[in-house]
């Protein structure tokens, strides 16, 4: 099957399984979003959604949280991973959000890049769900799932993955599909153990294909 083909008849699936794929962070702006991601990396989603509530409740923006300390933010995120680099993190974006950028989350892909605990990843994610811009941010879901089901072939990185999609999926498509390959690693294509007997692409997928399609 040619490539594009390949990516035509997948999209078609989500589009039709998961009308409404959207992220399952919980947050009430732009702000609480960025922070929440912050926080999700290397960590589960469930588990930032723990925290988030009361941290939320106490800093609620950019603002108010540019006033709190690492040792402040600490006390709510102990639980996720690495919350020391995280809370000094978040410390350290608040302020700059607030001295360079009026307390607002920029849109810019490069200036988000440029706050203290975001990569290119993060910022994706922000350009993607809040501003609804062509993203394609690349997690470990979506890395794996897509050299998995062949809509890479031996991509080896976060950044080619990246490329790759953005080349084969229509730019106002990308900040869904991003939704749906997480979901789809996430409670099917796990990494362990793809559920591959209940899965809607299975006679699509690359790695189904060679394993012999038993699902």
């Amino acid at each position: 099957m040619k490539t594009q083909d390949r990516y035509d008849q997948m999209i078609a699936r989500f589009e039709r399984e998961m009308p409404t794929a959207e992220t399952e962070l919980h947050y009430g702006n732009p702000f609480q979003l960025l922070v929440a991601v912050v926080l999700s990396a290397q960590c589960t989603d469930k588990r930032v959604n723990m925290v988030t509530p009361a941290l939320f409740a106490a800093y609620p923006d950019a603002a108010s949280m540019a006033k709190a300390s690492a040792d402040d933010i600490f006390a709510y995120i102990h639980s996720v991973s690495y919350p020391n680099s995280k809370s000094r993190h978040l410390a350290d974006m608040a302020r700059m959000l607030v001295a360079e950028f009026g307390g607002e989350v920029p849109s810019d892909l490069d200036a988000l890049q440029r706050l203290p605990g975001v990569g290119r990843k993060t910022a994706n994610v922000v350009a993607a769900v809040v501003f609804d811009l062509p993203a394609m941010p690349v997690d470990t879901h979506v890395f794996r799932v897509s050299n998995r089901i062949g809509l890479t072939r031996n991509s080896k990185t976060p950044l080619e993955t990246e490329r790759t999609l953005v080349k084969h999926i229509p730019a106002e498509k990308l900040s869904t599909a991003h939704h749906w390959l997480i979901l789809h690693g996430r409670y099917v294509c796990q990494a362990r153990k793809p559920k591959c007997g209940s899965c809607f692409l299975a006679d699509l997928c690359a790695y189904n294909a060679k394993k012999g399609g038993e699902g």
